[in-house]
């Protein structure tokens, strides 16, 4: 642009009155760089523990499905065809007691693209509220921003204003924490947000690894009454399935908000490409290769939560999902700093919000070599 132009800045452009970077928070995982360095440089290699992301192969039948289609030269459409919506709605009736039709599901292009744009699909905007809880997956706030709603935490509802928040976001089991909400806890959620005109939203991504408790649903008769009116439930097949790479996820719950995503999903061209669709059909018909990888992140949870135990780490709740809450009851960035000079990269609990600054967040979805190899520096290290 010319110094001398008159003309106001486009949008992003440095000299623009409200760039992006101006409208959200920086990256969390650029400040990790550093500590990612150091790891990298120990000898035996780096044991990454810290974004969470599955190292396993993607299971053969839905391999198999996905190069089947691969021959689509045509577009698909939004809503998938009534097989994939089948499969899905068929799913959450048989692994979560979801009484539901396949009108009432929609595949999203991953769970965290939702994530951040729903607020902004649901029309939300200044003055608005977004509530979240208090340690949380940051994209919950980030979405807020971008519509320029207020992004609001709270450890219980009964803080929160129920005239200003319309999104209700709800995440058992918790991404840091592992934490599960019992059935009776989301039900008093369930008729907090109805009572209040809220939209509740449940994530849900973590609910098939439960290992000390048994996650349930905001779709489960015996939390919604059999109603899904005003409730949400979002679901991802990248941790049960090791399709992060794929991007396969969907949105289910209140058929009227479900069309009216749908809607404005066409408008946008939100597609999920279609040999995806077909690889996502067949991963939910198939529960034995989430049956082995189950098995493959509980030797792993346990091996390195008693090796971070016995090394003076004190583990809260972790009893589902894919992550280990662990302390040492000191700042955050001290442990990451320590473990990064033994190779090991964990996720700083403040990542999550200031409630988390004594944690760190260990994910568990390494190589079960790259996990006997941490579990051997934290040893040698006592």
């Amino acid at each position: 642009m010319n110094a001398n132009s008159t003309h106001a800045p486009f949008p992003g452009h440095p000299g623009a009155a409200r760039r992006v970077s101006d409208r959200l928070p920086v990256f969390p995982w650029d400040k990790l760089e550093p500590y990612k360095a150091t790891a990298l440089a120990h000898p035996g290699g780096l044991c990454d523990f810290s974004v969470g992301t599955p190292v396993d192969p993607v299971p053969e039948v839905i391999q198999k499905a996905l190069a089947a289609h691969a021959d689509t030269p045509g577009y698909p459409t939004v809503w998938g065809p009534l097989e994939l919506r089948e499969a899905i709605a068929g799913w959450l009736h048989r692994r979560l007691g979801a009484q539901i039709g396949p009108r009432a599901v929609l595949p999203t292009v991953g769970s965290k693209e939702l994530v951040a744009s729903l607020p902004t699909q649901l029309g939300l905007g200044p003055g608005d509220q977004v509530a979240y809880p208090r340690l949380a997956y940051p994209t919950y706030e980030v979405g807020a921003r971008l519509c320029g709603a207020e992004p609001v935490e709270y450890d219980s509802v009964d803080e929160l204003d129920g005239s200003r928040v319309r999104l209700l976001w709800v995440n058992s089991p918790s991404n840091p924490t592992g934490r599960v909400l019992g059935a009776d806890e989301l039900r008093r959620t369930v008729q907090w947000a109805r009572e209040h005109r809220a939209l509740l939203v449940s994530d849900e991504c973590y609910l098939e690894l439960g290992w000390e408790a048994e996650p349930v649903s905001v779709l489960h008769p015996d939390v919604c009454g059999g109603d899904h009116e005003g409730l949400l439930a979002v679901h991802s097949l990248s941790k049960r399935s090791n399709l992060a790479g794929y991007r396969a996820s969907f949105v289910a719950g209140d058929p009227v908000v479900v069309q009216e995503l749908l809607g404005l999903r066409k408008h946008g061209g939100m597609i999920v490409p279609a040999p995806v669709q077909a690889a996502t059909i067949a991963a939910l018909a198939d529960d034995a290769h989430v049956a082995e990888q189950r098995e493959r992140y509980a030797a792993r949870r346990s091996a390195l939560r008693a090796a971070l135990e016995a090394s003076g780490f004190r583990v809260e709740h972790s009893e589902a999902s894919l992550y280990l809450w662990a302390t040492q009851d000191r700042p955050c960035w001290e442990t990451v700093a320590e473990l990064a000079a033994l190779g090991i990269l964990v996720a700083p609990g403040d990542f999550y919000g200031p409630a988390g600054a004594g944690f760190v967040r260990v994910a568990f979805t390494a190589t079960d070599e790259r996990v006997a190899a941490a579990v051997e520096r934290l040893t040698a290290a006592r």
